[in-house]
């Protein structure tokens, strides 16, 4: 049973004390990472135009609106801490959700917060001229040499300290999340208005093409429908993290009514916010330069050089550093209460389950989703472990969203506080997207694909572990 204030089986209850405002900011920190300063120039290669970019950008955002509308119904309906383990446990049974909680604890979240991590201490090294690359820690453990470079020490403080934030309550980490995201929403609000007011018009001479552009774009992607389609992918990435307040239902203040608003108002403000910065970049440097630019630069560097200078590289590296922090700080703060529910549920190191006495919060999740992205971070495999589970992740996603048409068969008159506009026809559509999305990744990335099933099986031996100990405590 699930208690009001979000809580699941035994133990404390959490506290529903996340408003509005920071629920919507855990969405939009997240989406808000590095595509939208990266992308541009890769999206315009696939398409050729600024019109095709910016419908392509428009697309995916759409597709990901009607995401955010199907779980905006799911999340209303079960507001409990989870988000997807708790759909998918209770549309298919508890193998299906015990298997997203493990791919979502052991790789993707872990992977993408160790990578922002790295990301982060790689921007502030731009920032400081290369500082980071000459500070290094030289030791020995257990008879082995230890060499710990500058960038990893801080990689793993700004891992520690996010999670150590996350740990004082609830209500500080969301203050925090929409304090950073703020900061994020302004950079690149900043960044395009910079590109429309103090960058002159940089259209290409007549006559001049796409010769001699697009380094590192396979010609298969460029032009027609698979280069649309290709932009598209370009843009969802970006999109990616639409759904992530989910996991953080059972403590967010009245759900049935600020769900539904930081689900949908979260796409909307992100949608304007990429439309009007790569607007801002065509404007800037016109489709030909954004073709152009090398690949170890960024588009908004390239724009904010046009009035700025050398300076700009540097800025640019202060605001994905602040985008990055973010990222990382919201994806602790919602997705650490993934493994929580599940150990709640019996299913993962029970220790997990426990509130913290004094601020109430699921710390030793926290905890321990920080020290295993820390492993990932130091290892640096997180990068070929994020790659391998997007296919996978993708599944979940719709079959999260299919769950819908499972509760409207099964309980079709259960209390529904927020209905997905369109239905079925929006569910559908994202359905047959995503679909779509999976054939592709097996057609195109045949071996991420099968890597992100052999992590799935990796799963189906410690769910038989924990199902059984769960089974033999409720028995006793």
């Amino acid at each position: 049973m699930t208690d009001p204030a979000g809580g699941q089986r035994g133990g404390g209850a959490l506290t529903r004390s996340v408003g509005l405002w920071s629920a919507i900011a855990v969405n939009v920190a997240n989406m808000i990472g590095t595509g939208v300063f990266l992308k541009a120039r890769v999206m315009t290669c696939n398409v050729g135009s600024p019109a095709l970019v910016l419908l392509a950008w428009a697309a995916a955002g759409l597709l990901s609106l009607a995401g955010a509308f199907c779980y905006s119904e799911l999340a209303a309906m079960m507001p409990e801490a989870g988000g997807d383990y708790v759909y998918l446990r209770t549309a298919y049974g508890r193998l299906t959700g015990f298997l997203y909680g493990w791919m979502a604890f052991a790789v993707a979240r872990a992977a993408s917060q160790a990578a922002l991590a790295v990301g982060f201490a790689i921007f502030m090294n731009v920032a400081l001229g290369g500082v980071l690359d000459r500070w290094h820690v030289d030791g020995s453990m257990l008879g082995m040499s230890v060499h710990v470079g500058g960038l990893t020490v801080v990689a793993l403080a700004v891992i520690w300290s996010v999670a150590l934030v996350n740990c004082l309550s609830v209500e500080v980490g969301g203050l925090t999340a929409l304090a950073a995201t703020g900061v994020k929403v302004a950079l690149v609000f900043a960044v395009g208005a910079a590109a429309f007011l103090f960058a002159p018009p940089g259209g290409a001479p007549p006559g001049s093409g796409f010769e001699g552009t697009c380094v590192g774009v396979a010609s298969s992607a460029r032009g027609g429908i698979a280069g649309f389609g290709a932009a598209m992918l370009g843009a969802l990435w970006a999109y990616d993290g639409w759904n992530n307040v989910a996991p953080l239902s059972g403590e967010i203040r009245d759900p049935q009514r600020n769900l539904p608003r930081a689900f949908v108002g979260g796409m909307l403000v992100v949608a304007a916010l990429y439309l009007f910065a790569n607007a801002g970049y065509f404007h800037a440097l016109g489709a030909v330069r954004i073709a152009s630019v090398p690949l170890n630069s960024s588009v908004a560097t390239e724009v904010l050089e046009r009035f700025l200078g050398p300076v700009a590289v540097s800025l640019t590296a202060v605001a994905l550093m602040v985008s990055s922090f973010g990222s990382l700080h919201a994806s602790v703060l919602a997705n650490s209460r993934i493994p929580f529910a599940m150990a709640r549920d019996g299913l993962f190191f029970r220790a997990l389950g426990r509130l913290s006495a004094r601020a109430n919060v699921p710390a030793r999740a926290i905890l321990a989703q920080a020290a295993w992205a820390s492993v990932l971070a130091i290892s640096g495999s997180y990068d070929a472990l994020t790659d391998s589970v997007i296919f996978v992740a993708w599944a979940f996603y719709g079959l999260s969203t299919a769950s819908l048409f499972v509760f409207r068969a099964r309980n079709p008159d259960a209390p529904r506080p927020y209905r997905t506009p369109g239905f079925p026809w929006v569910p559908i559509v994202f359905l047959l997207v995503t679909a779509a999305l999976l054939v592709n990744t097996f057609v195109a990335a045949p071996r991420q694909a099968f890597e992100g099933v052999a992590v799935l099986l990796a799963g189906l031996p410690l769910y038989a572990y924990w199902s059984r100990r769960s089974r033999s405590a409720r028995g006793a």
